[in-house]
Order: structure tokens, then C-alpha cells, then sequence
């Protein structure tokens, strides 16, 4: 097996299942309770705050837990639009956005919010004159990924949001591609909503952060409880919290030498790939991307029938996003970068971590070669 599909998800390291397991069965209280099994189970909660705390530089009381990146998002762009009252009822996003954002605002939109969708440009950056012109006195809110999670293409978040601060407008970043992978500091920025995902990083599934600057209005999505002080109702996953406080732990101690190891990786996938097989491309080739990613296209080439048939190999590559797998849409990111239709049903996202080697790099071009070769001779 040679798997090159880390954006999707990843697995758990054995420190992150090692510090999860206490919390399934020995010390397995409930942390909203008063007593001595409660009280462990909180400060596992505690810990694993300052932990994804200490990883965006933020303070441990801005973290949120939350089921999902998806529902983060959700929860940031649905305070934002209700501080924004009947003045300010105007979001604005980018085409190349996560569906956790696109379609969250397409639900708003259904409920009486302005929703403009300022354009990238064909690296795949955000435009900056078109966001900054969308930019009007009734805009409440603006979000923006950091990393895009198709393409790897980093946006210049610092500039997005000293924007938004100048025009008194919230900024919100997804950085669930970005976090573990580049280096964040919230002290040194003003965004009021960051989204961080576990299972991007080597922790579990079903359980993310939204981290909200102190000053930003916030309103609970999930009501019901006192949990997370009063800012999401629910019992807390206590294994998954703590799975995802030492998963953040561990991506910052080894964020560098990660980066360092998959770049090297990456650069060498593509550039094999562009050399040995016609007509491949690069969607975002050119920019500052994370350094695990890239997105290529093969002229000619269905990306759906050429996932499916490297699967056949047990090399695993995705056509998009997974979490729009099931569509049969070709990638959204791509059509917004190229305006081609074409090229969006060509492409292909590998992307890598520090656990592959260049053996498996090289196994994989080889296998790669011979499934575009045999579609291309049909």
C-alpha cells in the first residue's frame, strides 16, 4: 500500500492512541462532573486545550472543542452573521473554499444573508482587490482557508486579515490543512475565528477547535449545556480531546523537521511525475504551497477513472476533496483557478507526510506511468 492521500485524513501515531486509551475505560468520568473521576477526565480537558492552545499561539480559554472542522466553521460563520444584527448581513468567501464554508454560506444565504464569493486568481491565491472591493459598510464577516486543501496553495492570510481589521469586518480562516504543517501565531494576527482539525494531523477523527479571539462576538451553535463554558453544548469526546491535545503537541515539537522531510518528498514526486509522464501539469505550481501538497493534471486523463485504477495498484490518491468524493462534480478548486471545466476533471491531489519514503515515491510514479499509458493506448 502506498498511501498519498494525507489531506484526507491520517492516521493515529501510537503516542496519540497511547494517550487516548486511560479515557475509554479506566478514567472514563464524565469532566462536567464534581467528583474525583470527573475532575481527571477535566483536566485531560484542560491539557489537551493549552496543547492545541500552544500550537496556533493562541490563549488556552480561546479554544473551543467541537465535533468537526465542519461544525467549527459552521459555529464561526453562524456567530458572526448574528452580531451582524439587520445592518450587516453581508459574508464574503472565496470559490476555492472548503464545502464546510461554501455550503454553510449558501445556507445563510437561504436566510436572508448577502453572500459574495470573491474569485481566485489562476494560482489559486485569494484575489485581494476583488475581496478588499467586496469589502462594503454592511459586510460583517469574511473567510478565508489559509491552506487550500486540494492544491496545497497558501493564502496570504496576514494580508486578509489586517484588511478585515482596518474595515472593522471579522475575519474567519480555516486552517485545517495549515495547522501542524505551518507555523501559527495568533498573537501576531487579528483573526477573531481559526478552525483546526485533529485528524489532519495524526489525531483522531470526529473532533476539531474553533479558536476565538477574546473580542470577537460568539453565539454557541450547539445549545443545550454548560459545557466548554457555556459555548457548546454536549458532553465532551474526552478521548478524542486528549487524542487531539497530544497530536498538537507532538506536530509543533516536529512541525520543521516534517516539513523539511515531506517538502523534499513532494518536490520529488513532481518533478518525476512532469518528466516521465506527457502532458502533466501543475494546478498551483509557482506559489507558496504547504509543502506535502500538489495537484496535477494529466491532459486527456478522466481523474476519477485514474483514482480508481491506482487503487486497483493500492496507490491511494484523491480527485478533490473527500469530502465531496461521492459527487461527481470535477474539482471545484480547479474550475475556479482555470475557468476550465477540463481541467478540473483532470486533476489529481497527492498529498504526502513525513511517514512516506522515496521508495515509496518511486513505486508509485512507476505504477502511475503504467495507468495513465494504458488509458491513453484504449
Amino acid at each position: 500500500m502506498i498511501y498519498l492521500d494525507y489531506n484526507a485524513t491520517t492516521p493515529l501515531l501510537p503516542e496519540v492512541r497511547e494517550a487516548m486509551e486511560p479515557y475509554w475505560a479506566v478514567q472514563w468520568g464524565n469532566p462536567s462532573s464534581a467528583h474525583s473521576l470527573g475532575r481527571a477526565a477535566a483536566l485531560a480537558v484542560s491539557k489537551a486545550r493549552r496543547q492545541v492552545a500552544a500550537l496556533v499561539g493562541a490563549r488556552e480559554g480561546s479554544v473551543v472543542f467541537t465535533g468537526s472542522a465542519t461544525e467549527a466553521n459552521n459555529t464561526a460563520l453562524a456567530a458572526a452573521f448574528l452580531a451582524g444584527g439587520d445592518a450587516r448581513k453581508k459574508l464574503v468567501t472565496v470559490a476555492t473554499e472548503h464545502s464546510g464554508v461554501l455550503g454553510f454560506c449558501s445556507a445563510l444565504a437561504a436566510r436572508g444573508a448577502q453572500v459574495v464569493i470573491a474569485p481566485a486568481l489562476p494560482t489559486g491565491v485569494v484575489n485581494l482587490a476583488a475581496l478588499e472591493e467586496a469589502l462594503t459598510p454592511d459586510t460583517v464577516v469574511v473567510s478565508v482557508m489559509w491552506a487550500n486543501n486540494e492544491t496545497g496553495v497558501v493564502n496570504p492570510v496576514e494580508d486578509v486579515a489586517r484588511l478585515c481589521a482596518a474595515r472593522g469586518v471579522l475575519f474567519h480562516c480555516d486552517a485545517a490543512q495549515a495547522a501542524g504543517k505551518l507555523t501559527i501565531d495568533l498573537t501576531a494576527l487579528p483573526i477573531d475565528y481559526l478552525t483546526v482539525s485533529a485528524h489532519k494531523f495524526f489525531g483522531p477523527k470526529g473532533v476539531g477547535a474553533l479558536v476565538v479571539r477574546p473580542e470577537a462576538p460568539y453565539t454557541p451553535l450547539v445549545i443545550g449545556g454548560h459545557q466548554e463554558e457555556n459555548r457548546r453544548g454536549g458532553t465532551v469526546n474526552v478521548p478524542a480531546v486528549a487524542g487531539f491535545g497530544r497530536a498538537a503537541e507532538l506536530a509543533g515539537a516536529e512541525l520543521g523537521s516534517r516539513a523539511t522531510r515531506v517538502g523534499v518528498l513532494r518536490d520529488e514526486l513532481e518533478r518525476l511525475i512532469l518528466a516521465e509522464i506527457s502532458g502533466s501539469y501543475v494546478n498551483g505550481g509557482g506559489v507558496s504551497r504547504i509543502p506535502n501538497t500538489t495537484n496535477i493534471g494529466f491532459s486527456g486523463i478522466d481523474s476519477e477513472s485514474l483514482v480508481k485504477l491506482l487503487d486497483e495498484d493500492q496507490v491511494y490518491v484523491s480527485a478533490g476533496s473527500a469530502c465531496l468524493a461521492s459527487s461527481l462534480t470535477p474539482s471545484h478548486v480547479v474550475q475556479a483557478m482555470t475557468g476550465s471545466y477540463a481541467k478540473a476533471g483532470e486533476a489529481v491531489r497527492f498529498s504526502l507526510s513525513h511517514l512516506n519514503t522515496l521508495e515509496e515515491i518511486l513505486a508509485a510514479v512507476a505504477r502511475l506511468k503504467a495507468k495513465v499509458s494504458a488509458i491513453r493506448g484504449r
